[in-house]
């Protein structure tokens, strides 16, 4: 019997011993995948990251090409408002020296009473409208010719993109002209000139003056709106929402009124409220 118990044992203690190595393999493989595991985790997470980086690149990318979209556009509106604008100073410019001319036309006027009262009326208004300067009010009636020709070197400065040279011509052309038609247009290239050259200071001061003497001019809705963006570009806020409402309750269904009204939308996005 003890023979027989010994015996069984023998052949017992391998069978044990195999297992015993067959589990410590399984535990072995165990931590082998568990480590693998956690090596495919951590390659997983650095694969996220990589990917939310080039993401976050694309989306640099994206804005970079929107703002540049932005410019283009903006720089594209300008050029056409500069030329419709040109083009309009020269109609204006036009319409005042036929006006001259039928105004000093004595055959012109006694053919033609409505044409005189016409030319009369105009000259009653202008005057009431633009008070004289002694000094420069002769200037600016004696050579209409040379006061045309000095505008249009000034605004073919600014259509080219000079602004230095467009603010000097256009303050040239007030000093020499100041009560001429096209004055109001000067003043409001002028204050163009150095908005466009971010000198926001004296942009606002040309086209406060342009509304302080033409404000019935034809430029003084523009003049207005471009008060408001200047004190925004300034930083005085509350004083351009003021400007900005006040160019759509004046002006309304035009324009600028528009472009007001959108420029305060943007304002009240920015401010949450």
């Amino acid at each position: 019997m003890a023979g027989a118990i010994a015996s069984a044992m023998l052949f017992a203690f391998p069978a044990f011993a195999q297992d015993s190595r067959l589990s410590l393999a399984d535990r072995v493989t165990r931590l082998e995948q568990q480590a693998q595991n956690k090596d495919q985790s951590g390659t997983g997470m650095v694969n996220q990251m990589q990917q939310l980086q080039a993401q976050v690149q694309q989306l640099q990318g994206q804005i970079e090409e929107l703002q540049h979209q932005l410019q283009t556009l903006d720089d594209k509106n300008k050029a056409q408002y500069t030329d419709l604008d040109a083009r309009m100073g020269r109609l204006e410019g036009g319409s005042a020296g036929a006006a001259a001319t039928a105004g000093n036309n004595p055959q012109t006027q006694a053919g033609n009473p409505a044409a005189a009262a016409s030319a009369a009326a105009t000259a009653g208004n202008t005057a009431a409208s633009q008070p004289a300067t002694a000094g420069n009010s002769s200037t600016a009636a004696g050579d209409p010719a040379a006061a045309q020709a000095a505008y249009d070197v000034a605004f073919k400065a600014i259509r080219a993109g000079n602004y230095v040279e467009a603010s000097r011509e256009f303050r040239s052309f007030i000093q020499q002209y100041p009560n001429h038609a096209l004055a109001p247009n000067a003043w409001y290239w002028l204050g163009e000139s150095y908005y466009a050259t971010t000198n926001y200071p004296v942009a606002l001061e040309s086209f406060q003056q342009l509304l302080s003497q033409f404000p019935q001019s034809d430029k003084a809705p523009d003049a207005l709106l471009k008060v408001g963006y200047s004190q925004l570009e300034l930083k005085q806020t509350a004083a351009a929402k003021t400007t900005l409402t006040q160019v759509t309750t004046k002006y309304p269904g035009s324009k600028v009124a528009s472009l007001a009204q959108e420029r305060l939308q943007r304002l009240q996005l920015q401010s949450g409220n």
